[in-house]
């Protein structure tokens, strides 16, 4: 299998001395749908950061589909769509505006962005508002913007940071048939989340890190075997509990 991420041996220290990734070394393979688990200040965010090229690393190497961020990183890039956990549009541009202009980054066509648009604000159900201003959606709606903006170059690789934090249930599972639906198409999808049951269900890999360090890295199942469990909340309370 091709290796969608490679980290060997990443360190990141913030000026004050914080180290905020002590070394930390895994691999996804690609069309993984890999859950990166964590409590608040572990690490998960600088890791993301550091991916899409907007951290700068102290050391070790990162690669992304065999692209090394340090010798092509503009190439590595392309490879990646990024959904923060903030929303960052311009809350007065209209829905399918947002997302055509993000094509534009990436040197798309307007003809073809516009159609590659329609797609997806159809499969998010965002169709009827694409003439809307954003400040006009609803939550969920606007996390499902965020997705379709950062689907729109087509990427090989989805990163995903909290994609339901304040979305009601039933928006949440229809977030999660969609996300099934473009991982099994091929997209490589790797999940952060506070919600466990939500990356018990959908991934098939794990890693859990806690203060720069990676605790496991495994099969959800095997983790969930090893620590004979059904709950990945029971396992990653257990793991990050402090001593």
């Amino acid at each position: 299998m091709t290796e969608a991420v490679g980290v060997h041996g990443l360190r990141k220290v913030y000026e004050g001395g914080t180290e905020a990734l002590k070394g930390v070394s895994l691999s996804i393979e690609e069309g993984d749908f890999f859950a990166l688990l964590g409590p608040n200040g572990a690490g998960k965010t600088t890791l993301i950061g550091i991916l899409s090229g907007l951290v700068k690393k102290n050391d070790g190497v990162v690669t992304i589909f065999n692209t090394s961020i340090d010798q092509d990183a503009p190439k590595a890039r392309t490879y990646i769509g990024l959904v923060p956990q903030e929303f960052n549009f311009n809350i007065f541009e209209k829905v399918l505006d947002i997302v055509v202009t993000q094509a534009g980054y990436y040197g798309i066509p307007r003809k073809e962005a516009t159609e590659r648009a329609e797609e997806l604000l159809k499969d998010l159900g965002l169709w009827e508002k694409r003439h809307a201003p954003s400040q006009s959606l609803s939550g969920g709606m606007k996390r499902r913007l965020m997705i379709a903006r950062g689907l729109i170059h087509a990427p090989k690789l989805l990163i995903l940071d909290e994609p339901t934090a304040g979305v009601d249930v039933e928006m949440r599972l229809g977030m999660w048939d969609f996300l099934r639906k473009l991982n099994a198409a091929g997209t490589t999808i790797i999940l952060t989340t506070h919600y466990l049951d939500e990356a018990q269900e959908l991934c098939r890999n794990v890693a859990i890190i806690n203060k720069g360090d990676i605790l496991v890295n495994e099969p959800m199942d095997a983790l969930l075997a090893r620590h004979d469990k059904e709950s990945l909340e029971t396992v990653y309370l257990e793991l990050t509990r402090p001593q």
